[in-house]
């Protein structure tokens, strides 16, 4: 029988495997696909109970929430919900100092609670979002950068897909997920108004009123703006309380929580805003089942990916040797933020969850931390991910979108970079922020 690499263990081979078919550009499932059959060969095993991982990796009831938040907010993009929320927030602070910085960075962390995606988001606030900072003055690679590193924030903010997926993975609870992200989340999206006037001198304080009104407001005075603007998005502004408080009220649980999502923006749109169409609801449901069908390719064949490793048992071998690395703790969750930091770099967070949770989380069991707070870290480390090269899924959207060339989207997109490293290692050492929410039992 061939080895790749004569005398390593198979599930040694699988990962060497694995990054050899990444750099050769196969996608991201397929690499964990073939690789995992290489070493199910390798093993001895019949490539027949392939079928049989693949469909016990997927058939988790947990994970019905993942296409159906990912419908929920492509249909509140496409319905119109988006634009009555960003029309609404530009007039309440679009004149504050900052402008349509801070109101890029308040609808960024507000999408975040309904749409749960990260491409998703810059794909269908980003246009909006950009062509406002640019009439304001700001650089367009700069609100390319903005909307990336906010989108970013939505795999944080709940209800988020990545939240989910850990918590499957991590046998934990995905309401306590959602709750401890609310602080950290917020905390990422203010730091980001601390580069505004750096990309701004006086932070936007040219913008007026009049100058951000949104076209069917403009030359009303500020309160009539403001409530005709709220009038419009109300609906939409409920979706998160709708979603949230049902989930922690105890009414649904986050995976029925998601399909109430998609219930909701189906009823306000058809109902309510009257913007629901035969053709647009084939558009919605057309991307949303692309991108779900991504993700889920990914699920599929790491379960494959995830045997091997529990067969080999490179979780043992693995994590040992991470614990043998030091005995000072914060050593070891220095490294652990590394690998995931440098993980993002190569591989969307899907990915890099699974592949590396399974080791991490020994680590966290043997030391004692809550893996709650350590499911917010993972999260924040991801979310930097999607907006550092080369890989960073985030920047090629806002490049389509923004018809700039991928580099100077990158550049636009370092000052967030800077100041979300800061917050990761904020989140990092002062655990309460993500905990404080869950009360003194945690």
């Amino acid at each position: 029988m061939y080895d790749l690499v004569p005398g390593l263990p198979a599930g040694t081979e699988m990962v060497i495997l694995f990054f050899i078919l990444l750099a050769l550009r196969v996608p991201v499932a397929f690499s964990l696909g073939l690789s995992a059959l290489y070493a199910m060969w390798q093993i001895g095993f019949g490539l027949d109970l392939a079928g049989d991982l693949i469909a016990t990796g997927i058939t988790k009831f947990s994970l019905l929430a993942i296409p159906f938040f990912i419908l929920a907010g492509t249909l509140m993009g496409s319905l119109g919900i988006a634009e009555r929320m960003i029309r609404f927030f530009r007039v309440l602070i679009g004149a504050t100092p900052g402008g349509m910085g801070v109101v890029g960075t308040v609808v960024c962390l507000f999408w975040g609670a309904v749409s749960g995606s990260g491409p998703a988001s810059v794909a269908a606030i980003g246009p909006m979002i950009i062509k406002g900072m640019v009439e304001d003055g700001y650089p367009k690679p700069y609100a390319a950068g903005l909307v990336c590193t906010g989108a970013a924030l939505s795999i944080v903010i709940p209800p988020s897909i990545g939240l989910v997926i850990y918590g499957v993975i991590a046998e934990t609870s995905i309401s306590k997920l959602f709750l401890a992200a609310i602080l950290p989340g917020i905390f990422m999206g203010l730091i980001m108004l601390l580069t505004l006037p750096f990309a701004k001198p006086g932070g936007g304080g040219s913008a007026t009123l009049e100058s951000l009104s949104p076209a069917p407001y403009a030359g009303r005075p500020y309160l009539v703006q403001l409530w005709l603007s709220f009038k419009e998005s109300f609906w939409g502004l409920m979706t998160p309380v709708v979603i949230l408080g049902g989930i922690y009220s105890g009414i649904f649980t986050p995976t029925e929580a998601a399909l109430v999502a998609t219930v909701y923006a189906l009823l306000v749109g058809g109902l309510i805003y009257r913007t629901l169409t035969l053709r647009g609801l084939y558009d919605s449901l057309s991307n949303a089942a692309a991108s779900s069908a991504t993700v889920m390719l990914v699920v599929a064949y790491a379960s494959l990916f995830g045997w091997v490793v529990t067969v080999e048992d490179l979780v043992g071998t693995y994590s040992g040797a991470l614990l043998g690395l030091s005995g000072n703790e914060m050593t070891i969750l220095l490294v652990i933020m590394l690998i995931l930091l440098v993980a993002g770099m190569f591989m969307d967070a899907v990915t890099v969850m699974f592949i590396c949770l399974p080791i991490f989380l020994p680590v966290v069991r043997e030391l004692g931390w809550d893996p709650v707070w350590f499911g917010v870290l993972v999260m924040v480390n991801l979310a930097i991910g999607l907006i550092t090269p080369p890989v960073g899924i985030n920047l090629y959207v806002a490049a389509n979108v923004t018809r700039l060339p991928i580099e100077r989207v990158a550049r636009g997109a370092v000052p967030f970079l800077l100041v979300c490293i800061v917050g990761l290692a904020v989140i990092a050492f002062v655990p309460q922020l993500s905990l404080v929410l869950l009360g003194p039992a945690n």
